[in-house]
C-alpha cells in the first residue's frame, strides 16, 4: 500500500513537468536573447518581431509547397501554431507601445507591408485535414493584427501631429 501511495505521487509530480515540457515556444533561445537585448525601445523590439514573423512565413512558403503527407500536415500545424502566437505577442507589444504613445511609426509602415504579405500567405492556403484548425486560427490572429496596426498607425499620425516635440520618445513624458 505505501509503495502504490509513492508510486501515485510521483506520478502525480511528474504530470505537470510533462506537459510543461511540450509547450513549443514559437521563438529560438538565440531569437529571445535578441528582444530581450532590444528591451524596452520599441522601433527595434518590433522590428525583430516582424522580422521573426517573415521568417516563418517563408517557412511556411517552403512547407506549403512539399508533398502532402501525414509530416508535412503536422509541421505546417506546428508552423501555423508558432506563427499565430507570434502575432499575438507582436499584438502585445504594440498595445503596450501604443498606450505609452511611444513613436512606433518607423516601425508601423514596414509592418503593415508585412502584414499584408503575411494575409495573402494565409488566405491562399488550401485547408487542409491537420491544420485546419491551426490555419483558421492563424487567419485569426492576422486579421486582428492588421486592424490594430491600421488603428495604431492612424492614431499615431494623428497624435504626433499634435504633439510634435514627443516625437521619437519611447514613451510619452509629461512636461
Amino acid at each position: 500500500m505505501r509503495t502504490l501511495t509513492i508510486f501515485l505521487l510521483c506520478v502525480l509530480l511528474a504530470a505537470p513537468i510533462c506537459a510543461q515540457k511540450n509547450k513549443r515556444d514559437p521563438l529560438t533561445q538565440a531569437q529571445q536573447d535578441q528582444i530581450a537585448e532590444a528591451g524596452v525601445v520599441p522601433v527595434e523590439r518590433l522590428d525583430l518581431y516582424v522580422k521573426f514573423l517573415n521568417e516563418h512565413a517563408d517557412t511556411i512558403q517552403g512547407v506549403i509547397k512539399r508533398a502532402h503527407s501525414a509530416a508535412r500536415a503536422h509541421r505546417m500545424d506546428d508552423e501555423l501554431q508558432d506563427f499565430a502566437a507570434l502575432m499575438d505577442e507582436l499584438s502585445s507589444n504594440l498595445d503596450v507601445y501604443a498606450d505609452r504613445k511611444a513613436d512606433i511609426r518607423k516601425s508601423m509602415k514596414g509592418m503593415n507591408e508585412s502584414v499584408a504579405r503575411w494575409q495573402s500567405i494565409l488566405t491562399g492556403m488550401a485547408k487542409e485535414p491537420g491544420f485546419e484548425v491551426s490555419l483558421q486560427e492563424a487567419i485569426d490572429s492576422i486579421t486582428d493584427l492588421a486592424a490594430q496596426a491600421k488603428q495604431i498607425a492612424a492614431d499615431q499620425d494623428a497624435y504626433f501631429k499634435a504633439h510634435p516635440d514627443q516625437k521619437n520618445q519611447d514613451r510619452y513624458e509629461p512636461k
